[in-house]
């Protein structure tokens, strides 16, 4: 089945124990693709990814260049990607420059609001340190996709939810039981 939507999922400091709650509420959906946007080392990343594999329905790995994204799959970013449309279909497109943060959410984001044919949007942004991610949801938003940015009260590091929610007023502010439910509801 064609790919419809797009769950984006955006974290650093805190992130892993947020990731692990969503991903075990995961469910197929035969038109929804998830992306994971961790800042981590690379090699941390793939036993992390490894680790949600085991708590998910969906299957779960890390991305690769020129690789399609499909639908009931859930990608783990292990480097900078950028995605790209070929054919109507959406693949990985490894970007190469040094970016503040690693894997880079806004860069991921940000290409996703430059897509002509974009699917259906759902981007999170959890507990972390800084702003990545703010900018990006900001350029989601005004392309039609749906926000969220991680309350206060549920995030382990209020800094990246706080950026998003200052320069996104129209993210919805969720505790991760409310993104959970939402997922479910987008």
């Amino acid at each position: 089945m064609k790919l419809k939507k797009l769950i984006l999922i955006g974290a650093s400091t805190g992130g892993p124990g947020q990731i692990q709650k969503i991903i075990k509420t995961l469910k197929k959906r035969g038109d929804t693709a998830f992306i994971i946007i961790q800042h981590m080392q690379k090699d941390y990343l793939l036993s992390f990814a490894s680790q949600l594999n085991k708590n998910s329905i969906l299957e779960v790995t890390t991305s690769k260049d020129n690789m399609e994204i499909v639908a009931d799959m859930v990608y783990v970013l292990d480097k900078n990607y950028e995605i790209k449309e070929r054919n109507y279909s959406l693949f990985f497109s490894e970007y190469h420059d040094k970016l503040s943060y690693s894997p880079n959410i806004n860069l991921l984001f940000n290409s996703i609001a430059n897509l002509k044919n974009s699917p259906k949007v759902l981007s999170i942004v959890l507990t972390g340190i800084g702003d990545d991610g703010a900018a990006g949801s900001l350029n989601l938003a005004k392309k039609g996709s749906t926000c969220i940015s991680e309350n206060e009260e549920s995030s382990i590091v209020y800094g990246m939810p706080k950026a998003t929610s200052e320069l996104n007023p129209s993210a919805k502010r969720l505790g991760i039981d409310e993104i959970c439910q939402e997922i479910g509801r987008f």
